[in-house]
């Protein structure tokens, strides 16, 4: 299940991140996967300007409700900034399945990509995501973002005019099991969409087996 967030960051937020990647140190992606033979981008490589980067990023996502509605966060991975030039890409790949931090390992259950450009002012770099025989290509608008299954076979294409400026992160949510984590979001979608027009008693017994499910499959 993929999940696109729109307006995920404010005008304010993305003038911040913009004015701090443009000052920011980048070093060659591979530093944090020496041994890949797909990676080719730049990676945000400045404490300060990570930590300042990471901050509004990650505050983003957890004050959104659609984001922790559909993750059901139990640990988000600090947001790093990556950008990608001409020629560029980052071929098909899978995520590790854990992920250091200062904090220690994450699992990751979801990838997140936060758009931090205008997608008119380059041209390539979609994330394209292979689904068996079928596939996904997302290149969201300034301040949008998308968050996917960590399982997935995926790359971001070749850039072949301009620049992709994006944030990455990853999720480890308190429902490991996708398709467990993607019956309680339904639940709780249909309780905020029809709550209103059931009775009281309907909507507490709602309530019951939403809370029972989340009792019996999560892990806080």
């Amino acid at each position: 299940m993929f999940k696109h967030i729109y307006g995920l960051l404010n005008g304010q937020e993305l003038g911040e991140l913009r004015e701090i990647a443009a000052a920011a140190t980048f070093v060659d992606g591979k530093i944090s996967n020496p041994h890949s033979q797909v990676k080719h981008n730049l990676h945000l490589n400045d404490e300060d300007a990570y930590k300042r980067s990471s901050a509004i990023m990650a505050g983003a996502l957890m004050r959104n409700e659609e984001f922790r509605g559909f993750a059901i966060p139990k640990k988000i991975a600090p947001p790093l900034i990556t950008r990608y030039e001409p020629e560029m890409r980052y071929g098909l790949h899978p995520d590790m399945a854990f992920m250091r931090t200062h904090e220690g390992p994450i699992r990751s259950d979801l990838s997140c990509t936060i758009f931090l450009q205008d997608p008119a002012s380059y041209e390539g770099g979609e994330l394209h995501i292979k689904l068996g025989d079928g596939n996904l290509r997302f290149k969201g608008e300034l301040g949008s973002a998308i968050v996917y299954p960590s399982t997935t076979l995926h790359e971001v294409e070749k850039v072949t005019r301009g620049e992709r400026l994006v944030g990455i992160t990853f999720i480890e949510s308190q429902v490991v099991d996708p398709a467990k984590r993607e019956l309680i979001y339904e639940l709780n979608e249909v309780a905020a969409i029809e709550g209103a027009n059931i009775s009281t008693e309907s909507y507490t017994r709602l309530q019951t087996v939403q809370q029972n499910l989340f009792r019996r499959w999560g892990d806080c």
